[in-house]
């Protein structure tokens, strides 16, 4: 059984910082939902770490891993401590192969919804995001500029398994936006101090919503970039909405255009 000075243990645990990611092309993913999640991915899945007493409790994962060949590693709770970043862990931790790609690649094929973080820099939020434009049906998320990394160990739990569904992509924020329009893709700004509310039917077509921090929003020179801004509503007191509520809303409302629209309104030359 493995320990914390088991020399893989040890390079599994540098992985907990962005720079051992970013050096190793590996990242860490904890919990038995998001492990799952890891496992039905295509991509690499390089190694399972887990304790006695997971193993005891949750063969069919275990299974799942031997059934693709991924080594599954026994180690003690107190390495699992160290692999771990959550208080309680629940006895499990892959190391996969990073999920994010070129940005042209993630909007190749006639993107319809598209979510672009700009230089939001918390975790949680991000890895909130990731999970409802997964759920909302959209084709990417792009991280933009000096954006979170997606593998941070808060954006993934965050994510709740999203990350290995939606494809993701990180660049600078003029690429981003060269890319999206090259894709065919309106620009709208979620803007809470934007003239123009959004409402249901406003945003037509294919689309790349751009949210900002929620600390400081999106940069003027975004907001002029983008082909609209647009607020969403409050009605009530609430002196705001938080970052992934507005994204919420934002991207269902999109979604529920899109499929109350004709499917070859996206594609002119469609039979």
């Amino acid at each position: 059984m493995f320990t914390e000075r088991t020399p893989r243990v040890a390079a599994a645990r540098a992985l907990s910082r962005r720079g051992g990611r970013e050096r190793l092309h590996r990242f860490l993913v904890e919990g038995t939902q998001a492990v799952r999640e890891a496992l039905a991915w295509p991509g690499d899945v390089h190694e399972l770490f887990v304790t006695e007493d997971f193993l005891a409790r949750d063969s069919d994962l275990v299974t799942t891993a031997h059934d693709r060949g991924v080594p599954v590693s026994p180690v003690t709770d107190r390495a699992m401590a160290g692999l771990a970043e959550t208080v309680t862990p629940q006895g499990v931790v892959a190391v996969c192969g990073l999920v994010d790609r070129p940005v042209e690649d993630v909007l190749a094929g006639n993107p319809r919804l598209v979510a672009v973080l700009v230089g939001v820099s918390d975790p949680g939020n991000a890895g909130t995001v990731i999970r409802v434009a997964d759920a909302a049906g959209a084709d990417a998320v792009v991280l933009a500029g000096a954006a979170v990394d997606p593998h941070n160990g808060k954006c993934v739990r965050a994510s709740t398994g999203s990350v290995f569904h939606v494809p993701i992509a990180r660049a600078p924020v003029a690429d981003v936006l060269d890319a999206c329009r090259a894709a065919g893709l309106r620009l709208v700004a979620a803007d809470g101090y934007a003239k123009a509310e959004l409402t249901p039917g406003t945003v037509t077509g294919p689309t790349a919503w751009l949210f900002g921090s929620e600390a400081h929003g999106l940069p003027e020179e975004v907001k002029s970039a983008a082909d609209e801004s647009l607020r969403v509503p409050i009605y009530g007191r609430a002196e705001s909405l938080n970052l992934a509520t507005a994204a919420t809303v934002c991207l269902y409302a999109t979604a529920w255009r899109h499929r109350a629209e004709p499917p070859d309104r996206f594609n002119p030359t469609a039979d």
